[in-house]
């Protein structure tokens, strides 16, 4: 099974590893600095970077690292993984009972409905509950 890389700019990895590990089912692979976690759910790995993130030994890297103009990465924005839920309706519930943040009400997709839910940093998950058999996802 190949896996595929998504990174997130968060601003607590600590609270972004107990978020995506305790609401959404994740795995923690690694977390060798405090500016970097690794995490898995089947074929997705999240790499959670901190902004001016440094490594374990001070020295700045990673996917935090400030650009050559001195820009450094933020969390937000509107890109977004997107999770299959076997029930939109108490996965929800779930997630409010949690203390999760919301941006949307449910919104009919095409062949799904979905939320959007917010990371701790405001980085974005689309939950989804296909109503078309065709949209639903693949077992690999």
């Amino acid at each position: 099974m190949e896996q595929v890389s998504i990174r997130y700019i968060v601003d607590d990895v600590d609270a972004a590893i107990g978020f995506y590990v305790r609401q959404l089912g994740f795995t923690e692979v690694m977390h060798p600095a405090p500016g970097f976690a690794m995490l898995t759910r089947g074929a997705l790995r999240l790499l959670l970077s901190a902004p001016a993130a440094r490594d374990s030994t001070g020295t700045p890297g990673g996917g935090g690292r400030a650009m050559a103009d001195g820009t450094l990465p933020a969390p937000g924005g509107w890109n977004r993984f997107s999770l299959q839920v076997a029930n939109l309706d108490s996965e929800m519930a779930r997630l409010q009972a949690a203390g999760v943040r919301f941006r949307s009400d449910v919104m009919a997709g095409v062949g799904v409905n979905q939320v959007l839910v917010e990371d701790p940093s405001g980085n974005l998950v689309e939950l989804f509950e296909p109503i078309l058999p065709e949209a639903a996802q693949k077992t690999l």
